[in-house]
């Protein structure tokens, strides 16, 4: 009983206020206070100040509910809400984190700050009221099955059917519809976009330059073609994640000492741990994209054979352009003619862009932020410290795989002629995924990784996964007091679940968990989870344009099947393989899309939304964000001293989820 002076702030996005009636209610341990009207709710960051006056004894906070009511009827009036502090009688502050748009005539229960385990002793007054805002967030985040073999995905047919949380603000949509035009009046201002004509020559390419280029992008134009380059973009370029140490040639790919002209056997070679393998044999049986400009698409399923010379280069020794040898199948070698030899890695960079993107790029980062993202609003309350860690790195993940989705998967879709493609490698990938796979440090070793020199992807990332193994470390441990408080946590165990059956299709061989047991391994998974939405994606896609604008280095589709013989390959038959003008423009477009962040980029460990309101936690968040600082410091000077910089991994560059 007494005078609660209570805070509520609305956004700051422009449309963020309303002019629906906005109205308040204290929830106690003990009782509810009657509602109390809040005013000038339509103007933007205002921040409204009221007394709820009550007689009855509420004992202690634990949440607040907000009303909505609606001013005209037919008009959707929504308003966004940042916070709700309450100062209660006795001087306590208690926070409220509500940072979510309320639209409709509705009434949402805010939970109170401090994060909250039914393990830690649930707070019996709102438990079924937790239960039914839980049924409604799953009445709005359904599960929807994308193709056979692949991850659920959110039920929406379009990006104005995701629950409005989900949605860019109006201003965030409007600087991402202005860079969609931007980009294609780039593609277009020369009229390249309408050209389906081959290349005359491989300079010819260099005038799609015309508009947008980096230093990296220029010297990626100049090296493309040197076998030394070709070999490091394996640890440093965009798809770090293919290679491996080779213990033993494979059966189907018959190389001998004689083929090649280095000094050393082999055999010696392989038994020293010098030679490496990137094998494509995912690509096998995959059909090719669908007929561009009414020119039939070809794809491989190459193997790529490298060695570490004594200088440390990563360099390529044999290639094979399928898993079947013969005499249709030869082995390339840099002793071959130049355009034999040229045109044998280009398709091997063929076959590792189509990996990257539907493998390491679409299903590794943003489709398994996807089910992450869905799993977290189905199964863990608001005050959940689990979707308190989460929410940050999930922000606008939805809004980002729709756009793409309806670009790229949909089989009438405008690019239509990737969708069967991307279907059928879609599932094969995820047939192999594992759980060792997707934590960087067990990739690292199971690849053979550990000590290969200037891998800067490992160095880089490994910096970012152990700051973030260290937080998350701290901030579970000060939720959860033992093991048995992680395995009777009945809303976590539900959610690792869920992700399982519907991201990961209840595959044993995966290793992937399907119940979390201790706290070390809550530790270890969400590490994975918040290393794949930002470090991991920004590793494999801030690099695109520097890598890929140049066509011949990463040519999005081949439209001449692979070379069966050596001795015939010229500039001219390059040229008519490698993808079109039109296409060439179309996937500059796309590059350029890629480098460029959205209008509300929040870099890794930047959380303005406070979810968590206390001071142990709050503790722990700076000195995440002060470690970051200095990884950022140590990866910016060690780009001084390297030969090709990576800035891909500079925590100041990482977005917080895949919304980049």
């Amino acid at each position: 009983m007494g005078v609660y002076k209570v805070t509520v702030a609305t956004g700051t996005d422009i449309f963020s206020g309303t002019i629906d009636t906005i109205s308040i209610s204290l929830v106690g341990a003990n009782a509810e206070s009657g509602m109390k009207r809040l005013s000038e709710m339509w103007t933007p960051g205002v921040v409204s100040h009221v007394e709820v006056d009550t007689d009855l004894d509420l004992g202690e906070l634990q949440a607040v509910r907000l009303y909505k009511e609606t001013y005209l009827i037919p008009v959707q009036d929504a308003w966004y809400c940042r916070y709700v502090h309450v100062l209660s009688p006795d001087g306590k502050l208690h926070q409220f984190p509500v940072y979510q748009w309320i639209s409709g005539q509705t009434s949402v229960l805010i939970p109170h700050g401090k994060g909250r385990t039914l393990c830690r002793g649930p707070d019996n007054i709102c438990m079924e009221e937790w239960k039914e805002e839980l049924e409604k967030s799953r009445e709005v985040y359904k599960w929807k099955t994308l193709a056979p073999g692949a991850p659920h995905y959110i039920d929406a047919e379009n990006v104005r059917d995701l629950p409005v949380n989900e949605q860019f603000s109006e201003r965030e949509k409007s600087s991402s519809d202005f860079q969609k035009v931007l980009s294609g009046f780039k593609g277009t201002l020369k009229g390249l976009q309408r050209c389906a004509d081959s290349w005359k020559s491989l300079d010819d390419i260099k005038t799609v330059f015309c508009l947008h280029r980096t230093d990296i992008s220029d010297k990626v134009t100049r090296e493309w073609d040197d076998d030394a380059f070709f070999g490091s973009q394996y640890l440093n370029g965009c798809n770090p994640m293919v290679i491996r140490r080779c213990q033993r040639l494979p059966d189907n790919f018959p190389v001998t000492s004689s083929m090649l002209a280095a000094s050393s056997d082999i055999m010696e070679e392989l038994e020293n741990g010098n030679i490496f393998l990137a094998d494509y044999k995912i690509l096998q049986g995959i059909p090719a994209n669908e007929p561009i400009n009414g020119k039939k698409q070809y794809i491989a399923a190459p193997m790529c054979l490298l060695w570490k010379d004594p200088q440390d280069r990563l360099l390529p020794i044999a290639i094979q352009l399928g898993q079947s040898p013969g005499e249709q199948t030869p082995i390339f070698l840099p002793s071959d003619s130049k355009w034999d030899w040229t045109l044998a890695k280009i398709w091997v960079r063929n076959a590792d862009f189509q990996v990257l993107e539907t493998v390491y790029h679409l299903l590794h980062t943003h489709l398994f932020a996807e089910v992450f993202d869905i799993a977290t609003h189905r199964q863990l309350p608001r005050n959940h410290p689990v979707y308190k860690l989460l929410i940050p790195h999930l922000r606008y993940t939805l809004q980002l795989n729709s756009s793409s989705r309806t670009l790229i998967l949909d089989p009438e879709g405008p690019h239509n002629t990737v969708f069967g493609t991307v279907q059928t490698l879609l599932k094969k990938a995820m047939e192999e995924v594992t759980y060792r796979g997707l934590c960087l440090p067990d990739d690292i070793e199971d690849r053979g990784l550990k000590s290969v020199p200037n891998f800067y992807y490992r160095d880089d990332g490994r910096l970012i996964w152990e700051a973030v193994e260290s937080f998350v470390s701290s901030m579970m441990r000060y939720y959860y007091e033992s093991d048995e408080s992680v395995r009777t946590d009945p809303e976590l165990q539900a959610w690792a679940a869920e992700i399982y059956h519907k991201g990961f299709l209840s595959n044993e061989s995966s290793g992937i968990p399907s119940s979390l047991e201790t706290v070390s391994s809550l530790v270890k998974y969400l590490t994975m989870v918040i290393f794949r939405c930002s470090a991991q994606h920004a590793a494999v896609d801030y690099g695109q344009f520097d890598f890929y604008s140049w066509m011949p280095n990463a040519p999005s589709s081949m439209q001449r099947p692979p070379p069966t013989a050596k001795g015939v390959t010229t500039e001219q038959s390059i040229l008519e393989a490698l993808p079109d003008v039109n296409t060439t423009a179309m996937g500059l477009v796309c590059m350029w899309r890629s480098c460029n962040e959205f209008q509300g980029w929040r870099p890794l460990g930047s959380y303005p939304d406070v979810h968590f309101t206390e001071q142990t936690p709050q503790d722990y968040i700076h000195e995440f964000q002060e470690k970051l600082e200095e990884i950022s410091k140590t990866i910016n000077k060690r780009n001084q001293t390297r030969s090709f910089p990576y800035p891909y991994l500079d925590p100041k560059l990482i977005e917080n989820s895949v919304a980049s």
